[in-house]
């Protein structure tokens, strides 16, 4: 009895917590869909208020899936060696190296990106193309897809794999994309949907970087609430959960998938 008590308790904290997490959001997507807010649900059910979003900001959305994604392949390319090397190499000076590579976790992204700015800001094309934000995004998630996979490597043998390849007569490259790539998928996937989620949801230091023309889906957003109707505002965000979600959900079932195998 004790037990079911403690369990019914802690399920109500949890039920109120979600909902108080969940209902602003459900009010603001219901408010995209309504003809006027302010008279609620008894005014009609449109969907022009999503039209008008997606003919304003429809390349803000699109460009920031394609720095998600972009994102994602500088991480995997450069994060996934990275932490096979400091994982092998061990030692103090790879303790340092993480520690750097870490670093951006305990900077605000304000910080990170007055530092691109002063440092990068007088390359013309460069400052004017989304490969700054895409730059800055970096940065910022390499930490989450560094320690991920360093996370999983910890828990394998990864010199007994890596001599037992090599005593086959395996080249380093083929180790690596045979043996050890595919030991680290779980923490590879779970970096990946970390990096997919906080570049499509940095605020601060896309602020920073952003230009007119390299607006991304939070800086829409904020420009919508603040200029816009709240009803067109309330739109971007029904938007904004329509093409997250699922992607995320699908990341999710993906990652859940391969460490069941």
């Amino acid at each position: 009895m004790r037990d079911r008590l403690i369990f019914s308790a802690q399920l109500v904290f949890t039920l109120i917590v979600a909902a108080f997490l969940v209902v602003p959001a459900g009010m603001s997507i219901m408010a995209g869909v309504t003809a006027n807010y302010f008279r609620g649900i008894a005014s009609g059910v449109t969907l022009q208020w999503v039209t008008q979003v997606w003919e304003l900001y429809a390349p803000t959305i699109l460009l920031s899936f394609v720095i998600a994604f972009a994102t994602l392949a500088v991480t995997l390319i450069v994060g996934v060696p990275a932490a096979y090397a400091l994982h092998v190499r061990g030692g103090r000076l790879s303790r340092i190296v993480e520690e750097i590579i870490t670093l951006p976790l305990a900077v605000p992204g304000l910080a990170i990106a007055l530092a691109l700015l002063l440092t990068y800001g007088s390359f013309g094309e460069f400052r004017r193309s989304w490969a700054f934000i895409l730059a800055g995004h970096v940065v910022f998630t390499m930490p989450f897809m560094v320690r991920s996979v360093m996370a999983v490597f910890a828990t394998l043998d990864i010199k007994t794999l890596d001599e037992g390849a090599a005593s086959l007569g395996a080249s380093p490259w083929q180790r690596f994309r045979n043996v050890i790539v595919p030991n680290a998928t779980p923490g590879i996937l779970a970096g990946s949907l970390m990096v997919v989620t906080l570049s499509l949801g940095e605020f601060n230091l896309t602020w920073m970087l952003h230009t007119p023309l390299t607006k991304t889906l939070p800086i829409g957003l904020a420009d919508s609430y603040a200029s816009m109707r709240l009803e067109v505002a309330s739109a971007y965000t029904l938007i904004f959960f329509v093409m997250i979600i699922p992607l995320l959900i699908a990341m999710q079932m993906f990652a859940d998938k391969e460490r069941a195998r």
